[in-house]
């Protein structure tokens, strides 16, 4: 009943992507299919009837990935198959989304139309640059693969919190990639925002797992020094709203995948902040 009456919703259908992720984790790929295709039926229905294929491609991207973990007990491999989910779904709306894109570029052009009149009002002409429809295709990829990676997160929260308490936070601290992984996406986001600004958006869709594995390495670095939830969230703050920190925390994910930074640091009391070692767990 969550998972149907959240699927139809756009503000509520991450609710029941995490709801088919978690059972997916706990029951099997068969379970987490049948309960998609009860799912499909309202966001099927809001994509024939608006054109938004945003919450079916939500549900379908997180149970692939949910699928996934469960197969492979392997978080750092889940969150990589964002990439290909973020992809596939930009490349599907800018194929098939030709009209709903139309509509979101119009909706764009009208709001920054509005913003130029504000802010030219007394001043020079001011002109702002509008995202195209190959621009807005690759911010569809990039919102589904992070949406579906924070409501698989979400989902492996509250199985940890059901079946296993503190288990969420060792296994997401631990979350790292090896050199090639790192080089690979970083070399594949300099190449999509090198190759122009239409582009850039889809650049995003490689940053995500270095962005999340960065994100994994400051909690390790919090834990091991006993660093309260208060610093944490001052860290957040300052990650939302300065570029900067965003850039840090993708760089310093790609450093730690050779320094592997996690094996120099001394864990706090009952704190397990090493890769190799959850590897051995599993």
């Amino acid at each position: 009943m969550v998972t149907v009456a959240g699927a139809g919703s756009l503000l509520f259908c991450w609710i029941s992507a995490a709801v088919l992720a978690l059972v997916t984790l706990r029951k099997g790929a068969g379970a987490g299919a049948g309960l998609l295709a009860w799912a499909l039926l309202p966001s099927g229905a809001l994509l024939y009837a608006y054109g938004d294929s945003g919450p079916l491609t939500l549900l379908v991207g997180t149970t692939l990935l949910a699928a996934l973990l469960r197969a492979t007990v392997n978080l750092p491999l889940a969150v990589l198959a964002s990439v290909p989910v973020g992809f596939l779904t930009g490349l599907g709306v800018a194929a098939l989304g030709g009209e709903y894109l139309d509509q979101i570029v119009a909706v764009f052009g009208d709001f920054i139309g509005a913003m130029e009149q504000q802010l030219s009002q007394g001043a020079e002409q001011v002109v702002l640059a509008r995202p195209d429809a190959r621009q807005i295709a690759g911010m569809l990829g990039a919102g589904t693969a992070a949406s579906s990676v924070l409501c698989l997160l979400l989902a492996r929260y509250w199985q940890a919190a059901l079946y296993h308490p503190g288990g969420f936070g060792q296994e997401f601290r631990a979350l790292y990639y090896p050199p090639v992984v790192a080089g690979l996406l970083a070399l594949g986001a300099v190449a999509l925002a090198g190759a122009g600004a239409e582009y850039r958006t889809w650049a995003v869709i490689c940053v995500l797992p270095l962005a999340l594995a960065g994100l994994a390495l400051v909690h390790a670095r919090a834990a091991a020094r006993g660093q309260g939830k208060g610093w944490l969230i001052g860290f957040y703050v300052a990650w939302l709203f300065f570029d900067p920190v965003k850039l840090l925390v993708v760089v310093a994910a790609i450093a730690d995948s050779w320094f592997k930074f996690r094996r120099r640091w001394a864990p706090g009391p009952g704190t397990d902040v090493s890769p190799r070692k959850t590897d051995e767990d599993r």
